[in-house]
């Protein structure tokens, strides 16, 4: 073997003594010197992302099984363990608003065997709590996976049949409507409280423990109106028990293409987006993060993959890194602003 192929294995770990004698009766050394040459055969670095996967990948879920969330990190783990032969395995670790699981996430090794599955609660739980990591600063951003939009509905015996009328009626019957949420701090609590900085409406806020509940005492017509998941909400629009108004998100949805926008509705600038995304540890190296961000943007363009997720709901993505990045900064900043607008305070 010559010797400047000698140098370039030694420069990748690899000894002349660890090229067995069969292989070099394949490999000619004319061919082998091309190591040594510009544009010649490349030899990954440790961590180049070339070899990655190795082994299983832990996808973290901060939130109990069977919700949006969890079914969105299953479709793409599914695809993604079908592409590399590697098993993406989903751990549902809930608790404490996700910050738990997300706490675990910030702290792995930054190595891509350990990601997390955040939602738009991640934009604002460092408003609200003291938390001992930074939901910018220690998290490489992969892709924002799909948006969820949320559907503004009433109960039927409300006389509202759109926005306008609808904070026309809280006007003139100040903290008489009750709106139903999943919890304090919850995506649908600050539906209401931004909805409350922009038109300055009084309408009061009933936390329940999750969405179920509070969905049962609209129906039942114990509360007033709610913001929350197509998923959740059409087929109870559908069936008549509930009356929806306007799409929450800043498009309109394609599940739902008929209903306006809150800002169409009389609001402009109204926005609320329930996102699903994917993230690593801060320090997790630029060629997995792009080869992560590549082969999931890949998987949200498959058209099963998309069937799947429109009839949930929930609408595909794919946004490069850089482009996530920018989002979630201005979402932290986005619910920082009515948090302190708005006074909120979780006990």
């Amino acid at each position: 073997m010559n010797e400047a192929v000698e140098n370039v294995l030694a420069r990748h770990g690899i000894g002349a003594r660890l090229i067995r004698p069969g292989v070099a009766v394949l490999l000619s050394t004319a061919a082998l010197a091309t190591w040594a040459q510009p544009g010649g055969i490349h030899i990954p670095a440790p961590g180049s992302g070339q070899s990655y996967p190795a082994r299983p990948i832990r996808l973290i879920v901060p939130l109990a099984p069977g919700g949006g969330v969890d079914t969105s990190a299953r479709a793409i783990g599914q695809k993604l363990t079908e592409a590399w032969g590697q098993q993406v395995v989903i751990e549902n670790r809930p608790g404490a608003g996700g910050t738990i699981a997300t706490e675990m996430v910030a702290r792995a090794a930054p190595d891509g065997y350990t990601l997390l599955m955040a939602s738009s609660g991640h934009a604002i739980t460092p408003s609200l709590y003291k938390l001992s990591y930074d939901a910018i600063r220690d998290f490489a951003p992969i892709t924002v996976v799909v948006l969820a939009p949320n559907v503004l509905v009433v109960h039927p015996s409300l006389p509202v049949r759109s926005v306008k009328e609808l904070i026309a009626l809280a006007n003139a019957r100040p903290n008489e409507l009750l709106w139903s949420s999943s919890g304090n701090g919850s995506p649908q609590h600050f539906a209401l409280e931004l909805l409350k900085i922009m038109t300055g409406v009084r309408i009061v806020h009933v936390p329940y423990k999750g969405t179920a509940p509070g969905m049962t005492d609209l129906i039942a017509g114990r509360v007033s109106v709610t913001s929350a998941s197509i998923v959740s909400t059409m087929p109870h629009v559908n069936a008549g028990r509930l009356r929806a108004l306007a799409v929450a998100s800043g498009r309109r949805s394609q599940a739902a293409p008929q209903l306006p926008t809150v800002a169409e509705s009389g609001v402009p600038g109204y926005e609320i987006d329930v996102w699903h995304a994917t993230m690593a540890p801060a320090a997790t190296p630029k060629e997995i993060v792009a080869r992560l961000y590549e082969e999931i943007a890949r998987i949200l363009a498959q058209p099963d993959v998309r069937e799947r997720l429109l009839a949930m709901g929930l609408e595909p993505v794919g946004n490069s890194p850089d482009q996530f990045a920018a989002y979630l900064r201005a979402e932290v900043a986005k619910w920082a602003k009515v948090v302190r607008e708005a006074d909120i305070r979780i006990n």
